[in-house]
């Protein structure tokens, strides 16, 4: 009998709780059946979204990246700072990507070079970010250009207004989302470099010895990591225009869920960007959703956790089987 490959069926399993759990929300409340109530499910989405798949690639080598929350602030508040001193708003929104890949190259220094354990480095990188954004702001808030103003074209990178039936207007950033993830699953199924952050996860000294860079392309994971932490704080900006210094903790854990919730292990060598978007939509819905029947945001971090509990519990049980 031709044996079922696990991430394939906890990615599965996501798609079955996301379509269990969009159903339950749409039974008990008519007024979560309406296209805007998609439309908040796919804003909440995208910030996330866009953190969980550059994260995706460090989880998988083993490691962990707990900065990206404070570094997608952090940028954008750098971003908003040199567009209030002047700078036209596509090189400031160049420069908020741009930060946030050379926090993701501070990351992979300190873990492939320095060999510091990646809690403690990308910890003490959440720590110098979170102060930094409050640095350079003096701790003021920064505001982007609102959608009316001649600046506010790059909202419509993430929403056009005026779509028939949808007063909120058209989500098109779940299009930008979309192509992420289709570009980046080629990037970790089909290229040498996805191929050995792949191996890296699986058996770091193994790769080594077989002639691989190891430092090269585990600093290349940690990149990627801040790269699309700082695409999701254009994201961040796009949706809110005020962006608030000393924030972004939490962001990281929401995106880390959505990876392992998704089928990617915290033990590295196994994970899929497809699955971790999945898992990024049930938390959306879950977010969403929750006050349609009375109950709270904060019920969505304990559901989360639970939902958490169970995913790592079977990616344990899953590599448990593979070495007996």
């Amino acid at each position: 009998m031709k044996k079922v490959n696990p991430l394939s069926l906890q990615k599965l399993v996501a798609i079955a709780a996301l379509v269990v759990i969009y159903l339950f929300f749409f039974a008990m409340s008519p007024a979560f059946r309406s296209g805007n109530t998609l439309v908040s499910i796919f804003d909440a989405s995208y910030y996330i979204g866009f953190m969980a798949i550059g994260v995706t690639f460090v989880i998988i080598t083993g490691g962990i990246d707990l900065s990206i929350g404070t570094v997608l602030i952090c940028t954008a508040l750098i971003g908003g700072t040199l567009y209030d001193k002047g700078l036209p708003l596509w090189l400031c929104l160049i420069a908020i990507v741009a930060c946030g890949a050379l926090f993701g190259l501070a990351n992979g220094f300190m873990v492939a070079v320095m060999k510091l354990p990646a809690f403690i480095a990308t910890l003490g990188t959440m720590m110098v970010t979170r102060g930094l954004g409050s640095i350079i702001t003096k701790t003021q808030s920064v505001t982007f250009p609102l959608r009316t103003s001649p600046d506010g074209w790059y909202k419509n990178i993430f929403r056009t207004q005026g779509f028939p039936g949808l007063e909120s207007g058209f989500p098109t950033g779940i299009i930008l989302l979309i192509v992420a993830v289709i570009l980046m699953s080629i990037v970790l199924t089909k290229t040498r470099p996805g191929r050995y952050i792949l191996a890296l996860g699986s058996n770091k000294e193994a790769t080594r010895l077989s002639g691989v860079n190891v430092v090269k392309w585990e600093m290349l994971a940690y990149v990627i990591s801040g790269t699309f932490a700082g695409i999701a704080g254009v994201a961040y900006a796009a949706n809110l225009s005020t962006i608030m210094p000393g924030t972004g903790n939490g962001f990281e854990l929401e995106a880390i869920a959505g990876v392992v919730i998704g089928g990617t292990s915290l033990a590295g060598g196994m994970g899929s960007v497809t699955g971790t978007i999945v898992g990024v939509f049930i938390m959306s819905v879950l977010k969403t959703g929750l006050p349609f029947i009375d109950l709270q945001p904060h019920y969505q971090m304990f559901i989360t956790g639970i939902v958490l509990i169970v995913a790592v519990y079977i990616d344990v049980r899953n590599r448990n089987r593979r070495r007996a």
